[in-house]
């Protein structure tokens, strides 16, 4: 049966390549993705929301519910055992995986992420797990987009662009926001945008909120009515705004960072699980707002009018009655919910920051303008207003991605008339932010290994091409213990004017240089007088096998070498990399890359 669907495939395969154009099979192809990411973006929100309500549908509302404490163990117990168990496979950091899958696995990403995501991450968070399903989603998106492009063997870079086709039809078809998903392939994922490109990434996106709209409604994501409209007075105060969420994003970055960086030394799943489930639930039951996704209070906020209806965002918990406390109590979230993501996401749950970067943000933008408008200031500040711009101040901080974050938000609302200060909010966010942390908490982790392909053309090239691929091995090897015949014997040999010298072991001691022996290498009375290590010198520096090729071109650039020897991590010798040799691959794969 098997042999059978390949040999069928293999025939459409050639009738394509004969009856239809490559461009126009693309967008074939991004049309599909556009269609299944919608689809699986559908499932994972029906999964979530069918979990969620059914576990929390009979709690009360003004007292605490003891089932928080238990709700979201079990949820990253499930989740966690299915990702050992059944995956067998690290599903976490979507959008990290994206990243590497494009830099350094030619844009293959497994087949089991078509859907592995999905199911892990709708346990999360349907029992409380405090993450987002949109980088689960995005990571699966793509994932399709990779494989529907393997099944009819596309070329790299064509799987490059369905990858991020896939990561536009998910954001799309999750928000309702075809810019957003437009915007955020090219800001966050894609290397260069050309012509060729734009129109299939457009495509899956378009096509994927359609299936959204027509399955869900038209409404935005987030009802959300402007009641005040912006005026300029208000300016300074979006400046401040969008630097409070500057720093909250550094805080939230860097404690993330930090958190699971603790997580990574337990030693066994079920250590993290203990340690990750009882700080999730301690935080839940103190602070149920953080209990899934928090859209709910993302709603509340952006709606409500009055203190009377903010002041739900207590229900539920020890909090419930106490009206004064809800600035220290919406504080205390912004604190806590670093911490609530980070043990489900290191106690074996699945999950994204894209939920939580909103939440903190609508969070951030209310208490900002609440505080504000308690202590009299002389301009009144909208919450509503000012909690819609918080929203995409923070994510425009996280990601580093401040056009996402004014498209995402003015979809996911409606909110177009708050169009200026969104992006007055999200510069000020992401200027400063830069300054502490240049890369954002999707690509550090690559950065950090070299791997992280860049806008920037030339880097991005280079985190492309990989040592191994330029090393060479005709190099005639010497030994410390031949003499300066057996030298000369070896330079016939050779056309080489470089000579690695190496042990019994193959350990490399030097190198020899034609140049520091031609004086001598013709005087046959001095050929069993002078050793090879004698004469030999020690290589300007190794390049070893696993580095990123942008470390291999900064110590030629320290050394002014031509050729620096190859070792692996225990010193044995493995050739040689020439310049010439990196600059005849790097203009071989720059023409390739850029080819439209």
């Amino acid at each position: 049966m098997a042999n059978e669907r390949d040999s069928l495939l293999l025939r459409f395969i050639t009738w394509r390549e004969n009856h239809v154009k490559e461009r126009h099979f693309i967008l074939v192809l991004s049309f599909l993705v556009g269609v299944f990411t919608a689809l699986a973006a559908l499932i994972l929100k029906l999964l979530i929301h069918t979990i969620q309500n059914f576990l929390t549908d009979n709690f009360s509302a003004t007292g605490a519910n003891w089932l928080y404490l238990v709700y979201p163990v079990v949820g990253i117990f499930l989740a966690g055992l299915f990702v050992r168990r059944v995956v067998k496979d690290d599903i976490g950091h979507g959008v990290t995986k994206i990243l590497y899958a494009i830099a350094s696995r030619k844009s293959r990403i497994k087949r089991h992420n078509t859907w592995s995501s999905i199911i892990a991450s709708s346990i999360t968070i349907g029992f409380g797990g405090s993450v987002g399903a949109e980088a689960p989603i995005v990571l699966t998106g793509s994932a399709i987009g990779s494989n529907l492009g393997s099944l009819f063997k596309m070329e790299h870079r064509t799987l490059m662009l369905l990858v991020g086709c896939g990561a536009a039809g998910a954001v799309a078809g999750i928000f309702k926001a075809p810019i957003a998903g437009l915007v955020f392939t090219l800001e966050v994922l894609m290397i260069d945008l050309t012509m060729t490109s734009l129109l299939p990434l457009l495509i899956s996106a378009v096509t994927a909120a359609t299936l959204s709209y027509l399955t869900t409604g038209t409404e935005a994501m987030f009802k959300f009515h402007l009641d005040e409209a912006f005026v300029l007075a208000r300016i300074p105060y979006v400046i401040a705004l969008g630097c409070l969420c500057g720093l909250v994003s550094l805080y939230f970055t860097r404690t993330m960072n930090k958190i699971e960086g603790l997580f990574a030394k337990l030693a066994t799943p079920y250590r993290k699980l203990a340690v990750g489930g009882i700080l999730l639930s301690v935080l839940i039951f103190l602070f149920p707002p953080l209990y899934g996704e928090g859209y709910d209070t993302i709603e509340l906020l952006l709606n409500g009018t009055s203190t009377a209806e903010w002041d739900t965002v207590m229900n539920n918990s020890l909090f419930y009655g106490h009206s004064g406390w809800l600035l220290i109590y919406l504080a205390l979230i912004i604190l806590f919910k670093v911490f609530a993501s980070s043990a489900t996401n290191g106690g074996g749950g699945c999950g994204g920051i894209f939920a939580p970067s909103l939440y903190l943000g609508c969070i951030a933008g209310f208490v900002f303008s609440h505080f504000c408008n308690g202590i009299s200031m002389p301009v009144f500040l909208p919450e509503k207003n000012f909690a819609l711009m918080g929203m995409a101040g923070v994510m425009s901080g996280v990601m580093h991605a401040p056009l996402t974050g004014v498209f995402l938000i003015a979809e996911l609302t409606g909110g177009y008339d708050l169009f200026l200060p969104l992006m007055i909010v999200s510069v000020s966010s992401y200027l400063p932010i830069m300054v502490f942390a240049p890369h954002s908490i999707y690509s550090m982790r690559l950065a950090k290994k070299g791997e992280l392909l860049t806008h920037h053309k030339d880097r991005a090239v280079l985190t492309l091409m990989k040592i191994e691929n330029v090393v060479e091995t005709d190099f005639v090897v010497v030994h410390p213990e031949m003499d300066l015949g057996d030298m000369v014997k070896a330079i016939s040999q050779s056309h080489r004017n470089v000579f690695p010298v190496t042990d019994a072991s193959g350990q490399l001691e030097g190198i020899v240089l034609l140049d520091d022996i031609r004086n001598i290498m013709f005087r046959q009375e001095l050929y069993h007088r002078f050793k090879v290590g004698k004469f030999m010198t020690s290589a300007p520096t190794r390049l070893y096998n696993t580095e990123p090729m942008e470390q291999v071109m900064r110590k030629f650039d320290d050394t002014q070498a031509w050729n620096l020897p190859v070792v692996d991590a225990d010193g044995k010798y493995m050739g040689f990399v020439s310049k010439s040799k990196i600059f005849n691959s790097y203009r071989e794969l720059l023409v390739h890359f850029s080819e439209e």
